[in-house]
């Protein structure tokens, strides 16, 4: 891994020890919920996670809103072992929205850093390789720096043969910028095919733009989890979320525990989805 700041890493020792003096309350109730959710019923077959929370969360601890960046990395990783550990087959996590990008440019350089360092660890992550986890990224990304698309590239290129775990990381994502794509490129295909636009119009039907979207061929998500707090889904994953079920935290990510993921996936067993019937 890329060596982190000093700042950062200081301020991680203390949040651990912070933690570790909660643990023991909470080890047993972890482990009880552990058992119940493996024994409870179905998991997610596609769950998706927006990353809420990064700058509130350094705000909220007096740190640099970079520390918070860095916590949230950290605790991807984290949750990634998580789903690679109870079996969930998809999952897209939400790291940087369209609306992101018209950001303060120090700060959308900074995060471009990360994605470029991030990816290239996960390239060479073993849990990746181990585990044959392939990883896609999704979104508009024509606008990123050469050295982020080539390292996004890379890690695509890396785990494509893999057949384990599907893992999207939706960076420059924006769901209706999603659909726009998706009736885009049918059209595109209708035109090389020689129809008109009326003929194109009436052949058009929810399955051609299914089949187009960045998430094409993973099951239609079926458990959203969102942190901070916030009870809104910003665009994300607007024509895959129909019949998604969804859950609000309200933890910043980077203080996104495994108790709380148990939580999550408890009260998802105790739905019943009913698809509209």
């Amino acid at each position: 891994m890329t060596a982190r700041s000093p700042v950062a890493a200081a301020f991680r020792a203390l949040y651990s020890v912070r933690n570790a003096a909660a643990k023991p309350v909470y080890w047993w109730y972890e482990r009880r919920l552990r058992r119940k959710v493996r024994v409870g019923g179905k998991l997610p077959q596609h769950l998706g996670l927006i990353l809420d929370g990064n700058r509130r969360f350094a705000k909220a601890a007096g740190v640099q809103r970079e520390i918070g960046y860095e916590f949230g990395i950290d605790k991807a990783h984290e949750v990634l072992q998580w789903c690679l550990e109870l079996g969930i087959p998809a999952v897209t996590i939400w790291v940087l929205s369209t609306d992101n990008v018209a950001r303060d440019p120090e700060e959308v350089a900074h995060l471009m850093k990360l994605f470029d360092r991030e990816a290239r660890n996960l390239a060479r992550d073993p849990r990746i390789h181990g585990n044959r986890v392939r990883v896609r990224a999704i979104g508009q990304h024509a606008s990123f720096p050469v050295h982020v698309l080539n390292a996004l590239k890379e890690l695509e290129e890396a785990t494509a043969s893999y057949d384990g775990m599907l893992l999207n990381i939706a960076v420059g994502y924006g769901g209706r910028e999603e659909i726009v794509d998706a009736v885009k490129v049918y059209l595109e295909h209708q035109a090389e095919a020689g129809a008109t636009l009326q003929q194109a119009a009436e052949a058009l039907g929810p399955e051609d733009i299914s089949a187009r979207t960045y998430t094409a061929g993973t099951p239609e998500v079926d458990f959203i989890i969102r942190t901070s707090g916030e009870i809104r889904m910003s665009g994300f994953m607007l024509w895959q979320s129909v019949y998604s079920e969804f859950y609000f935290c309200d933890v910043y990510w980077p203080g996104f525990r495994w108790v709380d993921f148990l939580r999550a996936l408890r009260d998802f067993q105790g739905r019943k989805r009913r698809f509209g019937k």
